[in-house]
């Protein structure tokens, strides 16, 4: 097993809230570490500190980064990636002023039951790859595009070749077969399909909002999956202000994502619980829709998570650093708060411990930024700034200099 040290690190974000960070400008809980050095073998973080402090011949090998900064790899809790076909035409015409509904998903339905096995992990695939090489080490994929027995088990063995956090979304709209009768098919999302689907899933999801599910069917659906030893999360509050939140922290969900439309009352309830706010800037930035303002939710205390959405419909894109830029120009985020949405945050909607961070004993997964601060993420929008990608202490992810 190789020890490796990174030397040369002008700034080390190891969200480690034990770390003070008096530079001014930075936020407390990143755990900023000037002139740094990190250690880590194949499994785990083993030092960081001052590279003065570094102990001699610690490492087998060592690597110096020349003055860039180093991450956590960020966490992306929220992602749609086994579907075929896109919706280019879909987005086009919102831009020329349609407004976005739920109904679009029903297209992506149609070209994913037509798609093979194959076909959809080379789209899974590809779109994991591409968010790897934007410093997403740690992903998780929902179903809801198949939205058949067959369709939504088919979706999930094929997630479960790329990552483990893999969530069973039968409950994403009504399909059009059951469009008569959207209560035979929460029963089937909540009996036959959640049965066939619950081994291959270790969370599962409604999408509880205008179009989609009313709180009466999320709470049984999700009631049943729980049941079933998956773990509860929540699409709720996108489109309009309803129960959906409240009703993720009655269940104790891990996460209640989008969050756009809360009132007072949501935002008191997440404070109080353990259920974070998963915040999902490229859905509105694809829609035109109002953002969330993410200081309500900081300022009362709610844990907040980023996640990029990725999707065909209403946000296709896997970059974790559009989103942190977009998220600090429109929804009130300090650099600070929106990089630690996008690991620390996107780790606790995950219930996830050992990622997000670089605290001695975490995995040992991190970016490697072409830029002196992680300031930059946001203050240089567009921009590629992710020079390398380590995931289980090894690059998995690299570009030229």
């Amino acid at each position: 097993m190789t020890i490796t040290a990174l030397t040369g690190i002008s700034q080390l974000v190891t969200n480690d809230p034990g770390i003070e960070t008096p530079a001014a400008g930075h936020h407390a809980p990143l755990g900023v570490i000037t002139d740094a050095a990190v250690v880590f073998d194949d499994t785990r973080v083993l030092w960081r500190g001052p590279e003065r402090e570094l102990p001699e011949g610690f490492a087998d090998a060592v690597v110096d980064v020349g003055g860039r900064s180093v991450m956590p790899g960020f966490v992306d809790s929220h992602a749609h990636l086994a579907f075929a076909g896109d919706r280019a035409d879909e987005f086009a015409a919102r831009m020329a002023g349609q407004s976005y509904s739920a109904g679009g998903i029903r297209s992506t339905v149609a070209n994913t039951r037509a798609a093979s096995d194959e076909q959809l992990a080379a789209n899974v695939r590809r779109l994991r790859d591409e968010a790897l090489a934007q410093g997403t080490t740690t992903l998780e994929s929902k179903s809801g595009y198949g939205l058949s027995v067959l369709d939504e088990r088919r979706s999930l063995e094929v997630i479960g070749r790329f990552t483990a956090e893999s969530t069973f979304l039968g409950a994403h709209v009504v399909p059009p077969e059951f469009a008569d009768r959207p209560d035979d098919y929460v029963s089937l999302v909540a009996g036959e399909m959640l049965d066939a689907c619950a081994p291959h899933a270790k969370w599962i999801d409604v999408f509880c909002d205008r179009g989609a599910f009313d709180v009466d069917a999320a709470r049984t659906i999700l009631t049943a999956g729980i049941a079933a030893g998956l773990a509860p999360r929540i699409h709720a509050g996108q489109l309009e202000q309803g129960g959906g939140i409240q009703l993720a922290v009655e269940l104790g969900a891990a996460s209640a994502d989008h969050v756009t439309y809360a009132s007072d009352a949501d935002i008191e309830a997440l404070a109080s619980s353990s259920t974070v706010a998963t915040l999902l800037p490229g859905a509105e930035f694809s829609t035109r829709a109002r953002y969330p303002d993410a200081r309500r939710f900081l300022d009362a205390g709610v844990t907040v998570a980023l996640a990029a959405d990725c999707n065909p419909g209403s946000s296709y894109t896997t970059s974790i650093p559009f989103c942190i830029a977009v998220a600090v120009r429109e929804m009130f985020m300090t650099p600070g708060e929106a990089v630690w949405a996008a690991t620390a945050g996107g780790a606790a909607a995950l219930r996830r411990t050992e990622v997000g961070s670089l605290r001695v004993g975490a995995v040992p997964d991190l970016v490697v930024l072409d830029a002196p601060s992680y300031l930059h993420l946001a203050y240089r929008p567009g921009v590629p700034l992710v020079q390398s990608v380590w995931r289980g202490g090894a690059v998995v992810s690299s570009r030229a200099s």
